[in-house]
């Protein structure tokens, strides 16, 4: 698999084998045991790293590896971001120490992604008009930890502060505005992330 990794101004196509993604879960698992126990992200103690943070941080280590020319540590963590992001097509990372700016970027999944369930849906009867359309969101469990996936925790920049929201529409992450006060960027964050679970919950991504 082909992952793009974007350092500054120059673009490095990284050829990842299939085996070293089939076969390399132990060290992927090695890498999440060690953030288990919590992880500095720039000027911030994160306790426990979600998914994308995660792969910030492995990404940083990509960086490393690029820097250093160890081919064999540049192949493992870029075959952890694409096992751990399914359709990750480029990481552009942030060079300036800000380990929570590295950016993911996705393909387009294919338009057949669910052949079944579309075979399903053309066989089904016509809704009646007076009956609400089922909804086939996500369990609470579920839909709480893919929001968390999917809206940062509040981080620092210079003297303000600003989280981030996956848009799976456009695969990038948008970042929030600058916020001055730290409660009032938790309460925004608070609210980005009720919407996004109520959204899940609803059927919607």
């Amino acid at each position: 698999m082909i992952l793009k990794a974007i350092i500054d101004d120059q673009i490095y196509s990284l050829d990842v084998p299939d085996t070293v993604i089939a076969q390399g879960e132990a060290f992927f698992e090695g890498l999440d045991r060690d953030m288990d126990k919590g992880w500095q992200m720039s000027r911030d103690w994160v306790d426990n790293p979600n998914r994308i943070q995660r792969c910030q941080i492995v990404a940083d280590k990509l960086l490393t590896a690029l820097e250093n020319e160890n081919r064999r540590l540049g192949l493992l963590t870029a075959g952890y971001l694409l096992k751990r992001l399914p359709n990750l097509d480029e990481v552009e990372i942030d060079i300036q120490g800000e380990v929570q700016n590295t950016v993911f970027r996705f393909r387009e999944p294919p338009p057949a992604a669910k052949p079944a369930a579309a075979a399903r849906a053309a066989q089904a009867p016509e809704p009646d008009d007076d009956e609400p359309e089922p909804q086939e969101g996500m369990s609470q469990l579920e839909a709480m930890e893919q929001a968390g996936n999917d809206v940062t925790k509040v981080f620092r920049v210079g003297k303000a502060y600003r989280f981030s929201v996956f848009d799976h529409h456009t695969g990038e992450w948008q970042d929030s505005p600058m916020i001055a006060e730290a409660q009032e960027a938790e309460r925004m964050r608070q609210a980005a992330f009720k919407r996004r679970y109520d959204a899940l919950r609803q059927g919607g991504n």
